[in-house]
Order: C-alpha cells, then structure tokens, then sequence
C-alpha cells in the first residue's frame, strides 16, 4: 500500500510568521466579539427583550439579519449593522459599472487604477448607507415593536439623542470595517470582512444548541433534524460551490506545437490544453441578501401607515406588514416569493459580475481562443450562454437554503417555535462553508509560499 503524502500543515505553528499572523486574526476577532456586546445608547432594554420574545420578531429579514450580525440586533450593539453597509455600497458600485459608460471604461483601460477607485468610493460611500441602514433599523424596531425600543427623532426634545445614537452606530460600522481590513493587511490575507461576518455566526451556534436543548420535549427532535441539515447542507455546498465548467483555449503560440505533436504522434492534447473554469455559483451569498432586502422594503414603507386615520389605509398597510413578516408555515406565499427572488437574483448579479470580466476582448488580448469559436464577442457570447446554464444549480441552491426554514417547519412542526435556529443551520452555514474553505485554501498558498511543501518532498 502506498504511503500517505504528508502534509505542509505540520508546519502550521512552526512558522514564526503564519503564527503571528493567526494570532493578529484571532486577537482582533475578540476585539470585534467584545465590542458586539456594547449596546447603543438610549436602547430600552425591556422593549427591545419583549419584542424579540414575540413570535413575529424570531424569523423574516430581521432574524435574517440577527443571524449574519452574530445576534449584535437582539441587543441593538453599536456594531448591529455589522459590515454590511460595506457590502451594499459595494454591489452598489459593482451594479453601476456597467450602467455608465464612464465607469465601465475606466475599470476597462486601467484594471488596477480601476480596482483603486472602486475601494475609495466604497469607502465613501459606507458612510451615508451606514447611517442610512441606521435610521432604517431603529424606525424598523420600533415600528413593529409594542412600545419604542429606542426613541429617536429629530424633533427639539429627541435631536440630541438621536443625532448621538446615529453617529455612533456609524461609527461602529466604520470601526467593523477597519478591523476586517487590518485582518487583511496583518493577518489572514483578504479573509477580513469574511471573517467579521463568519465570527459572528459561529458565536451564537452555542446559545442556540442550548435553546434546543432546553426543550425537553422536542430538544432530541431539534438537535437531530439540526445535526442531519447540516451535514447535508455542508455537503451540498461544498458540491456546489466547488462545481466548475473548464472550458478548454488555446494560445496561438502554442497551436504550432500541438498541431506538430498531433502529426507525429497519437497524445492526449486535452491534458496538455489549458482551460478557462467558469463557476457554477459565481454569487455567493449576495442573492440571499438581495432578496431579503427588498422584500422588506414593502413592510417597511406600510409600517408608517399603520396608525392612519383612514381606515382602508391602514387596512391595507396592516395586511402588507403582516405579509412580509411571516415565517410560519401557513406563510408560503411569501416564501415562494422570496425563493423565486433568490433565483432571479442569482442569475442578475452572475450576470452583472460575468460581464464585468469580459472574457471575450480579455483571452483576444492574450491570443487566446476557444477552438471552433470566433474571438471577441462571440466568445463572449459563447461563454455567457454556458455561464447561464450552469448557474442554475447555484441559484436552486441557493433558493432552497433560503426556503430551508420553511421547508422544516413543513416537514417538523416542532421546529415552528425555532426558525432563527435553523437559519443558521442553512444560509449561516452557506457563509460559515465558503469562509473556511477559503481560509484553507489561503493558509495552505502561505504554507507553499513559506516553502514547506518543497520541504516535504526534500525530505
């Protein structure tokens, strides 16, 4: 039998270097843990338990949103908004690029200048979104809460106040923000803002498994259906975001030696062929929150017409509202809705990002070409329609993991009163999934950059 290739990740902690750098990433994810626990000023702590206690506030965007912000919602942190205002003015920018001509040459000409630019603006940009997704999220709480969670307003008793509780919020943002990007200066390299978001998952898996396990009656039930989703989940993740479609270039400086090699002998060309790999899920997780965004934004415009006058208005705005925010299992309209959303999502931001790479002018200035494909915009062509077909796995994945607590609650009643669990059981775990494997895949480059691999096979 043969001997097992040994590995370079014994040299994990031997490295003076790596070893630093995991203790930089670690030491700032507890900065980030610690000051997740420090609440915004003015927070009505009794309103803000009561509402999270009522059954409508465990599920829909804002358990959604409780989950990726490491539960910092449940007690209004300063960092509630977690680093996803970032995000937003990223796909902002990204989604804008090939709208404005202008845009869209700059990044074209000067991929490099472009890349700069594009970080500059998004940084600029974070900060109205930040204080933009601040106010959305107090008038949110306290819209749907029984009593307000946290009095804000700009009148002349409350400007004070609510201007200091805005500033700060943003400012936790900010704060969250740098320490993602000093994570990808001095520790893991460009693992910064994942590590953030995949930080605060991980550390409310604990409280969860105890909730399950303080339900005597089902907690066996749960704990069960939890453990088998996520083996499930993690396995069909790992299929799908590991899913990729080479198709085979050919350089035209090379098409000479394999013509030649062709003529005088029989070989295998294919292996020797480079290839271009498309992604099956070139996404990620930005459709699930895409969808989950705008479908609350409906709720969120009725909600301020709930204390109307007129009583058709209101009405109409309390059956809006309470549309939007169910999460049980007699709520399959607004599921089939949002999984429909997710797919749709899907196929419009591969689309966005896979026009953005242009493949078609980028392997034309390479001298490259797919055999018995014309270059430039045919090629284009060519690879966005396999683009289009491959992406559908991805986008029912994904469309599935966000229907996944509906689908539980269908299957096991028991989990109706656990949505919030199972949420981190599906589109946590699509986040948790990506991020370690990447971060794998990054130690394993440094390991290899280091030379442990070559000092290996020295040896």
């Amino acid at each position: 039998m043969a001997d097992k290739k040994p590995s370079a990740w014994r040299y994990l902690w031997k490295s003076e270097d790596i070893r630093r750098k995991l203790l930089i990433t670690l030491g700032i994810l507890l900065i980030f843990r610690i000051a997740a626990n420090v609440p915004a000023p003015g927070v009505d702590r009794a309103a803000l338990a009561a509402f999270f206690q009522s059954q409508g506030a465990q599920g829909g965007f804002i358990g959604f949103l409780n989950m990726l912000s490491g539960g910092t919602i449940s007690n209004f942190s300063l960092l509630s908004m977690g680093v996803y205002p970032y995000i937003t003015a990223q796909i902002i920018l990204q989604l804008l690029v090939p709208i404005i001509p202008s845009l869209q040459k700059r990044m074209e000409e000067n991929p490099r200048e472009g890349r700069q630019w594009m970080e500059k603006w998004t940084y600029y940009l974070a900060v109205p979104m930040a204080m933009l997704s601040a106010i959305g999220q107090i008038n949110i709480f306290n819209s749907l809460a029984s009593q307000p969670v946290l009095p804000f307003g700009f009148t002349a008793d409350l400007w004070l106040s609510s201007l200091t509780t805005l500033l700060v919020m943003t400012a936790g943002t900010m704060f969250a923000i740098w320490l993602g990007e000093l994570i990808s200066e001095y520790g893991i390299r460009g693992q910064g803002l994942s590590l953030v978001i995949f930080a605060g998952i991980v550390s409310q898996i604990p409280q969860n498994i105890q909730t399950l396990l303080l339900d005597e009656q089902n907690r066996w039930v749960l704990l069960s259906a939890m453990l088998v989703i996520i083996l499930l989940t993690v396995i069909a993740i790992v299929y799908v975001q590991q899913g990729r479609r080479n198709v085979p270039i050919m350089f035209a400086q090379k098409s000479q030696v394999f013509y030649a090699i062709q003529r005088g002998r029989t070989v295998n060309t294919r292996a020797m062929q480079p290839h271009l790999p498309l992604m099956v899920n070139l996404a990620g997780m930005i459709p699930l929150i895409f969808a989950s965004a705008i479908l609350q934004f409906p709720a969120i415009l009725a909600s301020y017409f709930l204390t109307s006058s007129t009583k058709w208005i209101k009405d109409f705005a309390t059956s809006v509202t309470t549309f939007f925010n169910q999460t049980g299992s007699g709520s399959w309209g607004y599921w089939t809705l949002y999984f429909l959303m997710v797919v749709t999502f899907t196929y419009f931001y591969t689309t966005v990002l896979f026009d953005q790479q242009n493949y078609g002018d980028n392997l034309k200035r390479q001298r490259a070409q797919i055999p018995g494909v014309p270059e430039g915009a045919a090629t284009q062509k060519y690879l966005s329609r396999i683009q289009s077909r491959i992406t559908l796995p991805g986008a029912l994945l994904l469309g599935v993991v966000a229907i996944m607590p509906f689908i539980l609650q269908l299957i096991i009643p028991a989990a109706s009163n656990s949505a919030g669990l199972f949420l981190v059981s599906s589109s946590g775990l699509l986040i948790v999934v990506g991020v370690v494997r990447d971060t794998f895949m990054n130690i394993e480059a440094e390991l290899k950059l280091h030379g442990y691999q070559e000092k290996l096979l020295i040896n």
